[in-house]
């Protein structure tokens, strides 16, 4: 798997909307932000454009996000958004310029799609991690300085390491492997595709938000039935945010529903992990191998140099 270069003061970097639309001016705070860590913003033509829920039509999200993979000035790519649509557009991008020239992808949700084609085509590693308009004064919530502090130190170079307390759910072991994953629902509707041929002894992260709680219960066991479950060498689980109940109560917590479907096997599972749909979204390098430890009263993910 190939590491991109990491970033100085004086790189460009570019923002895209490749999923669901944004309003004007969300970017605002962000472009400040990056600019106060000494880089050039530059925004793709169609960034705050609009097709009915998408942010531009294919057309336009596939030519912005062509073009930043194809500008070698741009030294990271960072997503404005998820939502939904990146699935639309991913078999209409040449990757080849990329592929000998890669750089930093950043963000999570829908961009799980280009995540998990990036590692799997492309070889390349890539960050799940806080996105451009999440810092807007739009938003419900804003990413924490912590998770922002963090993703700044990866993309100049600093590899992390997080150490995180146990959760009453989490189980004991250790396991080394690749890590894999992003958003849950967009994992399960990859399965079958070139962007997602098999999960053998990586370790899988995984995250969702306003989702069902009887669909968590759905698509683990799909991914059990179906033997993914039981191929992974261990689980890592973030936020699972605002999950939603029927009138007739599912039962479970989502994570209660995750720890049923795993039960029968031996891999170290950490909750709790402090990423996904919620304040602290901590960057994780995807596509890179980890040593995942969970132990009476800590959990730890640690990227191999």
């Amino acid at each position: 798997m190939i590491t991109p270069p990491q970033l100085y003061q004086g790189d460009k970097v570019g923002i895209v909307t490749p999923s669901g639309k944004i309003e004007k001016g969300a970017l605002n705070n962000a472009i400040s932000c990056y600019e106060g860590w000494g880089l050039k913003v530059v925004t793709a033509p169609n960034v705050y454009s609009g097709f009915n829920q998408f942010g531009g039509t294919d057309q336009e999200r596939v030519s912005d996000l062509q073009s930043m993979f194809d500008d070698g000035d741009i030294k990271a790519i960072i997503c404005s958004r998820g939502g939904y649509g990146s699935v639309r557009i991913i078999d209409s991008i040449d990757f080849s310029r990329f592929i000998s020239a890669p750089k930093w992808l950043v963000g999570y949700s829908d961009i799980t799609v280009l995540h998990s084609h990036i590692n799997e085509i492309c070889s390349i590693e890539t960050l799940h991690g806080p996105m451009a308009a999440e810092l807007s004064h739009l938003k419900n919530y804003t990413v924490s300085a912590r998770s922002m502090e963090l993703l700044r130190e990866v993309l100049f170079g600093t590899i992390p390491a997080y150490y995180h307390p146990n959760h009453p759910l989490s189980r004991k072991g250790t396991a080394e492997g690749v890590l894999t994953g992003g958003n849950l629902s967009v994992i399960c509707s990859l399965f079958g595709s070139s962007s997602l041929s098999g999960l053998q002894g990586k370790i899988l992260f995984i995250e969702d938000v306003g989702e069902y709680l009887y669909h968590i219960d759905r698509m683990m066991m799909a991914m059990r039935r179906s033997g993914v479950l039981g191929e992974i060498g261990g689980l890592l689980v973030g936020s699972m945010s605002d999950m939603n109940d029927n009138k007739v109560p599912f039962g479970r917590t989502a994570y209660e529903i995750i720890a049923e479907a795993v039960e029968d096997y031996d891999y170290p599972v950490l909750f709790g992990f402090p990423a996904g749909h919620q304040p602290e979204n901590h960057p994780l390098i995807l596509g890179r191998k980890v040593i995942l430890s969970v132990g009476d009263k800590t959990g730890s993910i640690k990227f191999i140099q």
